[in-house]
Parts: C-alpha cells; sequence; structure tokens
C-alpha cells in the first residue's frame, strides 16, 4: 500500500500507523534525538565523522523498530523524503505532547 499513496496527507496517517507500537516510536525518538545530537556535535567540532554517526543512529534505532518490534518495512524504502520529514513531525509532536491525538486521528490505540 504505501507504494500507492498519491500525498504526503495521504501518507502520513499511514506513516503513524506503520508506529503503532510504543516501542517502535521508542526507539525512533532515541535514534532521533541521538542524530539531532550528533549534528550540534557536528557544528561544535567540525568534525564529518558526526554527519556518518548521525545517519547511523537515526537509522539503526528505527529499523530495530521496524523489523524487530514492528514487523514491517521502514517507510524509508518507498518514500525517503517524506518518510524523514514525518520522522521529525512524529518528533515534533511527541516534544510538545501532541502525538498521543495525532495517533487517535490516524487510528492507532496509544
Amino acid at each position: 500500500m504505501a507504494d500507492r499513496l498519491p500525498s504526503y496527507s495521504a501518507f502520513w496517517p499511514h506513516y503513524l500507523r506503520e508506529h503503532a507500537q510504543s516501542r517502535t516510536r521508542a526507539l525512533h525518538f532515541l535514534g532521533t534525538s541521538l542524530a539531532i545530537l550528533c549534528l550540534v556535535l557536528l557544528v561544535v567540532t567540525g568534525s564529518w565523522w558526526w554527519l556518518l554517526a548521525a545517519l547511523a543512529s537515526g537509522y539503526l534505532f528505527a529499523w530495530i523498530g521496524h523489523f524487530f518490534v514492528e514487523h514491517n518495512r521502514p517507510a524509508t524504502f518507498t518514500h525517503p523524503l517524506w518518510s524523514l520529514l514525518s520522522d521529525f513531525r512524529m518528533y515534533g509532536l511527541w516534544v510538545t505532547g501532541r502525538l498521543k491525538d495525532e495517533l487517535r486521528r490516524a487510528g492507532v490505540q496509544s
């Protein structure tokens, strides 16, 4: 189904449903937090190794959640840009305490 999503507005609820289990979301939040930290360290130190660390940590934890918790394929494989945007959108909603309502609208029992 992910291959046939015609727009980002159709993709977003699908993305949330692909992150239905709280453990998957927790791994995403951990990976995204580490990736943000690595990007800050890139700016502070100027060492480009932090960019590699940001990519590795961001994807590693998310993919562990998909393959071993959620048992689905990461949306990165079919919609890489929408997936990246959605990861940061989900992260922002979590940080601001609004994720539960958004999950409910997408039909996810949080």
